[in-house]
């Protein structure tokens, strides 16, 4: 609804945001996470296939001519072309629109990941992961904007940490890959990591063909002067929800909010907002960027060389050791990603990053004193990475939170590109040569560098972190055409989502909405009697409620006493 005009543009009022957060989970959430959500795995892959094929390209009849020193080198480009690509396709994404550039950054990406199998000398090689990685790049500033605008509150974190985490399954799935790929009895040498790359763009074509059918953000769209269509598109989305849902009628959103239309932000209008309005958010999420970048980057992209170096593990069986390795760091977003919602922001992120670092500091020592064997070392790293690997996820999902949604993809562009440039480029060049030296001594430094930050930043998130679960975005960083429409204009009618530009570091996590769903548990139980938990999961319809929603208000209820537990593990109401 227009309620002004001005040069600037409308002042319009919508429920958008609160239409999007009170759906319930249904087949369409679905679509935009497999859409969007999958290029994780793609990253995954892309790490994988150059962490496990090292080895093999620095072996003679590999078709390539590389060193150990140029694959950290090539590593680094591709981080590089990552950074580059995420602040160039972040700035685009904020002014264009998050469909236009996820669309274009996976063309991209599989225009240079093809090109890359068929590199024949280092300077192809280098060059092809530079665009690779600034496809990437591009991916993660616009997917991570959509996808926090799409996805419900309640389930957000959840939600986001899986899909950071899915990564390590591309990871799984290309040291799956590199076994039957670099076994010089099916492949020769200098065609197995070729098809590897190949590979990757097969599964990027499948991607594209899904993320076709995933709408521009509603959210956005509203801001840029594009209401009618955003409340069209609303539209369309809550009537395919109710029909896979099965469901007749939707709560009624309650909350409006006010914004003033406008096209762009510029440059310098981000740079206040990030480091005038909100210095301390600044500071942690460069912290948590700079940390994880460095030690996964470090570590994973010369896992290969550590293997072969210390341990004397052969090219085509590194794959064997990544799997679990993977499959920990997969474990980790998704045993704990719920707890981001539950128990909160703060805890979580603070106490993964310090718990991640001090076990490794630990495992450093053991591999100075030479005790660990390739396969201990991989168990002692996959129960370290289980709790790194959620933290890790949970910085784009902070940076995403923090920011008003008009700087949001370029905010993520940002503390990606300076956190990776700073953490994940040095990483691997410093890894490279500390492995290339042979001495258990050297490289014992570069793991207590990289737990080292692990654990600052760790710190600086228990200090200054803001607590945004199960908070509407408007609420956890104000819209700038918000804070103008507000400055202009009486509240809007209903109840108006409350703004202020300097956010408190509250610890506070809000469940106003889990009382319906213990309602209506308990009003089953009542009706039905006695019941097990996928009887009663049934009978409330709990699918709809979101990733680990049933669980969450099966306890919720049992602590307020209104239900109990029997000695046939049932559920009655008291």
């Amino acid at each position: 609804m227009a309620t002004d005009t001005a040069a600037e543009g409308r002042i319009i009022e919508t429920k958008i945001p609160a239409r999007l957060d009170r759906l319930p989970w249904a087949r369409w959430h679905w679509m935009v996470l497999i859409g969007l959500g999958t290029v994780w795995i793609l990253d995954g892959l892309e790490v994988t296939i150059v962490g496990t094929i090292s080895s093999r390209l620095t072996e003679k009849g590999s078709g390539i001519s590389i060193n150990e020193a140029q694959i950290g080198q090539a590593a680094a480009l591709y981080v590089a072309g990552a950074c580059v690509g995420a602040l160039f396709f972040g700035w685009l994404a904020d002014r264009l629109g998050r469909k236009k550039l996820f669309l274009i950054t996976l063309a991209l990406y599989l225009v240079a990941t093809t090109a890359t199998a068929f590199s024949q000398s280092f300077l192809m090689f280098a060059i092809f992961r530079f665009f690779t990685g600034a496809g990437i790049g591009g991916e993660y500033a616009a997917i991570n904007s959509a996808i926090d605008e799409l996805i419900p509150a309640r389930v957000r974190g959840t939600v986001d940490l899986i899909i950071n985490g899915s990564f390590w399954l591309g990871t799984a799935a290309g040291a799956a890959l590199s076994i039957v790929l670099l076994n010089d009895n099916i492949f020769a040498a200098d065609v197995g990591w070729r098809l590897a790359f190949g590979l990757g763009a097969v599964l990027g074509v499948g991607i594209l063909l899904v993320r076709r059918n995933v709408p521009e953000s509603p959210r956005w769209m509203f801001i840029h002067g594009q209401v009618d269509d955003a409340e069209e598109l609303v539209d369309g989305i809550e009537e395919e929800v109710k029909e896979s849902a099965g469901v007749d009628e939707l709560k009624e959103p309650k909350r409006s909010i006010k914004v003033r239309e406008q096209e762009n932000v510029g440059f310098i209008q981000i740079a206040k907002t990030v480091f005038g309005a909100y210095p301390r958010r600044t500071v942690v999420g460069l912290s948590l960027f700079i940390g994880q970048a460095f030690l996964y980057n470090a570590v994973f992209f010369t896992y290969a060389l550590v293997l072969g170096t210390f341990y004397d593990v052969k090219p085509a069986s590194v794959g064997w050791y990544i799997i679990p390795f993977a499959l920990g760091n997969f474990a980790g977003p998704l045993v704990l990603g719920r707890l981001f919602d539950s128990v909160g922001r703060k805890p979580m992120i603070a106490g993964t990053y310090i718990l991640s670092g001090v076990l490794l500091v630990i495992t450093a020592f053991l591999f100075k004193a030479d005790v660990w064997t390739a396969t201990s070392q991989t168990a002692a790293w996959s129960v370290i990475f289980f709790f790194a690997s959620a933290g890790a996820s949970s910085a784009y999902l902070t940076v995403s939170e923090i920011f008003p949604m008009e700087t949001r993809a370029l905010a993520i562009a940002f503390f990606y590109a300076v956190g990776t440039a700073i953490g994940g480029i040095t990483g691997p060049l410093l890894f490279g040569k500390l492995v290339e030296s042979g001495k258990e001594s050297h490289v014992f430094w570069g793991y207590v560098l990289g737990a080292g930050l692990m654990i600052a930043a760790g710190i600086v998130q228990a200090v200054l972190g803001i607590e945004a679960a199960k908070k509407n975005l408007e609420d956890v960083a104000t819209p700038l055409s918000a804070e103008e429409a507000e400055g202009e204009s009486k509240p809007p009618s209903g109840r108006p989502y409350s703004y202020s530009a300097f956010q408190s570091s509250s610890t506070r996590v809000p469940d106003e909405d889990i009382n319906e769903e213990v309602e209506a548990i308990v009003a089953a139980l009542r009706d039905g009697g006695e019941l097990n938990r996928d009887e009663l999961g049934r009978r409330v319809n709990c699918r709809l409620w979101g990733p680990g929603r049933y669980r969450r208000a099966l306890a919720a209820a049992m602590q307020r006493g209104e239900i109990r537990g029997t000695r046939r593990r049932n559920f009655v109401a008291s």
